[in-house]
């Protein structure tokens, strides 16, 4: 029989509205407290907030673009990425300075500094998303040969994009590209026949360097010629407190300052532990001091709203190529705020990754929101049927 079905009109996601706001206000209690301590003279509150208001200004831009014209524009912004990362790497220095010995930023004017690979992510999300779809619209029948071909354009896509990055050089950024390349090949379809096999073997190496790096650094250092101050980061997360006056000053510091928030925490602007760079990637020890065991439950929540708001977006839309975009942009949020409260809490090693949506930082706010604004798009031209009669 025919089927009679009405569809809703174009919508906007409150929920995600939702929880962005209330992002958006740990963020700037969090700034504020971490302003009026910190080594800095700057107000950090008024430019994130201004921050905010230019995501908002990408995310009514943004979710007007229906899929199709996502699928159209995704070449034209991974092209235009590639050619940010390039052309940082021979910019003179007047243009993009270096910076804690990264040259990973360009210096615009009245704005301040800006992070090409922070927009990147997004722009490599989008490029994965339409050469999933793509591939798979024009191989309607797998074969091992047709998911190792699907395997090698992933990886192409990828690899060049994080070669520029490791260039400047930038491990985390590096880390997350490979986060969302890992996303987007679980939920491509790819056979696990290859999989094991690749990811056992990526597992196996990774695990032999890291035993090397740690119980045999002279044979990295007379084979590949790798200095063992170079892992001084990894020695410093191992044993922090035995590096506290150097590399593990900062994770001493914020372990100590997590640890005594205990359960309900000093109080807002009560802080005794002095952090630097409190207002960036160690936000969270803030929340922790201030807020305590409860404080930090609350925000670690919110992420988990956030994560689960996304995956029930992905998987209400028919749309496949809306489908990888949120599993991009889940594996990218999910990895950042891992890593961000792992590494404040000694779980894992440092690598410099801001807490989305609430670290201070004009270029990490934007690739969010940039994120964020592809899940608004999706929500808002995904159309549910009302009515439907099947039979």
């Amino acid at each position: 029989m025919t089927s009679n079905k009405t569809t809703s009109p174009p919508r906007l996601d409150f929920g995600l509205i939702l929880i962005l706001f209330l992002l958006f206000l740990v963020s700037c209690i969090s700034i504020y407290s971490a302003q009026t301590t910190g080594q800095y003279k700057e107000n950090f509150l008024l430019k994130q907030m201004v921050w905010y208001m230019v995501g908002t200004g990408i995310i009514a831009a943004v979710i007007t673009l229906d899929s199709d014209q996502l699928k159209k524009i995704s070449w034209y912004v991974y092209g235009f990425g590639l050619f940010l990362l390039g052309f940082l790497i021979v910019a003179p220095s007047s243009i993009a300075p270096v910076i804690n010995g990264a040259k990973a930023w360009f210096r615009v004017p009245g704005m301040g500094s800006l992070q090409p690979s922070e927009l990147v992510k997004v722009f490599i999300i989008l490029a994965l998303a339409r050469v999933i779809d793509d591939h798979h619209q024009k191989n309607r029948i797998k074969t091992i040969q047709t998911d190792l071909w699907l395997l090698i354009k992933i990886g192409l896509f990828t690899m060049v994009p994080l070669l520029l990055v490791m260039k400047q050089p930038d491990l985390g950024t590096g880390l997350v590209f490979i986060a969302i390349m890992l996303g987007m090949i679980f939920i491509s379809g790819i056979t696990w026949k290859l999989l094991v096999p690749i990811f056992g073997t990526g597992i196996t190496l990774i695990s032999v360097i890291f035993y090397f790096v740690l119980w045999q650094p002279d044979i990295l250092e007379k084979y590949l010629g790798v200095k063992e101050y170079q892992f001084a980061r990894i020695y410093s997360w191992i044993d922090p407190y035995n590096y506290q006056s150097s590399t593990g000053f900062q994770l001493t510091r914020s372990l100590l300052a997590i640890g005594s928030g205990e359960t309900t925490g000093k109080g807002y602007g009560t802080r005794e532990v002095y952090l630097p760079e409190s207002h960036t990637d160690f936000i969270f020890s803030i929340v922790g001091e201030e807020f305590g065991f409860i404080g930090a439950s609350i925000l670690v929540s919110l992420f988990f709203l956030l994560i689960y708001h996304i995956t029930r977006v992905g998987m209400e839309t028919k749309n496949n190529f809306y489908t990888y975009i949120c599993i991009g942009v889940i594996s990218m949020i999910t990895f950042h705020v891992f890593q961000n409260i792992g590494m404040t809490i000694g779980l894992l090693p440092i690598t410099g990754i801001p807490l989305p949506f609430i670290s201070y930082g004009g270029s990490s706010l934007m690739g969010n929101m940039l994120a964020m604004s592809l899940i608004f798009s999706i929500s808002y031209h995904h159309k549910k049927y009302m009515f439907s009669n099947n039979e």
